[in-house]
């Protein structure tokens, strides 16, 4: 058995009402970036989903909310209702496929702390969500907020991590998913988490990168040169790290001599990939092949398709 620690989902109630709302407040351009994920359907329906999933019958899903923000969209109130719309479909998809889907990760209406803070234990709490999914920064605001410190406090007491996910500034285009530009902005809050406040005051924090952590490994000596704190050095091996490379061996051995396989999770960016290529087996299938082509131990191999996941998301598999 594997689990894919990243793979993305919307919600089709909560995606519409998300685009109802953000076609009375939003600018054009936004509202057909919404429009064009709409159309993207293998992450809102079921049954193709399946068809992709049933290429790999041994790989159990964890499901996320990637791209877009609720909160660019809409206030406070709107964004909480739309978070607590898609919270309740991915815990029901959890518990009516339990053979499908090992877990679901919350989002959070991130542009109110006092209402994502509620959300955030009825999701962990009531619904049985496994985490909370955050974006590299929230609204232009950096990880190491002063209000965030409550949401960090709360995943600690919880023992459930963040998956962090890249988007780009409020100042570029919404949609902007530039090739670079994600990698960028995670490397970017990796550093902001690591070399601040954040890891030294909650230790046992929890935190999941897509893309392996994306610059970080390959610039690590860099880093340490013209960043020469050894806390940082030191925070930024805590994070947890998926195999989202879409085939690449060679960066995966970079990550993996960086990090080391304890923090090391299979994710694979699923459905994505599947969706853009014909025939294609996607994104799952060149990650599979790519960390069968890791030249590590295979007990290691083993920690990184499944054990480390049963370990990090406390899960009774």
């Amino acid at each position: 058995m594997k689990i894919d620690i990243y793979t993305h989902w919307w919600p089709r109630k909560a995606a519409q009402r998300l685009l109802e709302k953000a076609k009375t407040t939003s600018s054009p351009v936004s509202v057909a970036y919404l429009q064009r994920r709409e159309s993207r359907t293998a992450v809102n329906d079921l049954d193709l989903r399946f068809r992709f999933m049933d290429r790999h019958p041994d790989v159990l899903n964890v499901l996320t909310i990637s791209n877009p923000p609720v909160e660019v969209f809409v206030g406070p109130g709107e964004a909480a209702e739309i978070s607590q719309m898609a919270n309740d479909e991915l815990a029901e998809l959890v518990l009516n496929h339990p053979d499908r889907f090992a877990a679901a990760v919350a989002i959070l209406p991130m542009n109110d702390m006092e209402l994502a803070l509620r959300e955030c234990e009825r999701a962990v709490k009531q619904l049985g969500l496994k985490g909370v999914r955050l974006y590299t920064n929230i609204l232009g605001e950096p990880l190491d907020s002063e209000r965030l410190r409550p949401l960090y406090a709360k995943m600690v007491e919880y023992d459930l991590p963040i998956w962090l996910h890249p988007t780009e500034p409020p100042s570029s285009a919404v949609g902007q998913e530039t090739l670079l530009g994600w990698e960028y902005e995670t490397s970017k809050a990796m550093l902001t988490l690591a070399s601040g406040w954040v890891f030294e005051e909650f230790p046992g924090l929890k935190v999941i990168t897509h893309h392996m952590g994306s610059m970080i490994p390959f610039f690590e000596q860099r880093i340490r040169w013209l960043h020469p704190n050894p806390k940082t050095h030191a925070n930024l091996r805590r994070f947890y790290n998926d195999t989202a490379l879409y085939g690449g061996t060679p960066a995966l051995m970079c990550g993996y001599a960086f990090f080391g396989a304890d923090h090391i999770l299979y994710g694979t960016d699923m459905p994505l990939g599947s969706m853009y290529i014909k025939n294609s087996g996607g994104f799952p299938e060149w990650t599979l092949r790519a960390v069968e082509a890791m030249d590590i131990p295979r007990a290691e191999k083993e920690k990184i398709y499944l054990e480390n996941a049963v370990q990090l998301l406390n899960l009774a598999v």
